[in-house]
């Protein structure tokens, strides 16, 4: 199941985010995972959540970001809660593929990985493919 939170920047997203995030990590049943791009959370939120780096990895673009969380989720069945930092940063501001990867994403996680995400947009600017997640 995918969450987003959405609003212009500076609107609090990524405080809200962290919020949720060690809220998680006091009440998730499996593994927590943060997935966000060039470590900007990292003396924000509790060490039990498992922070990634996606330009550790050179991932760029919405099929390489579907690549890279498919790889995560299948690499350990524990993860609970996944928090996705910045989506369109990782799409390059690209609307509708960020809107097909959060299709994909929504595809293989199930109901049993909750995902949030932080989308830097004014809600107006949104296409239904994302849209459809609010």
């Amino acid at each position: 199941m995918i969450k987003l939170i959405v609003g212009t920047k500076g609107s609090g997203k990524t405080k809200t985010m962290i919020d949720l995030i060690n809220e998680a990590t006091k009440t998730a049943t499996g593994n927590v995972v943060v997935i966000e791009k060039s470590m900007q959370l990292t003396t924000s939120i509790n060490h039990a959540a498992r922070l990634v780096d996606v330009d550790e990895y050179k991932i760029n673009g919405a099929e390489m970001l579907y690549g890279f969380v498919a790889g995560v989720l299948a690499g350990n069945y524990d993860i609970t809660e996944m928090f996705i930092d910045g989506i369109l940063k990782v799409c390059g501001h690209d609307l509708e593929a960020a809107g097909r990867v959060l299709n994909a994403i929504n595809a293989i996680a199930g109901d049993s990985v909750n995902v949030t995400v932080t989308v830097s947009a004014d809600v107006n600017s949104l296409p239904e493919s994302i849209k459809k997640f609010l």
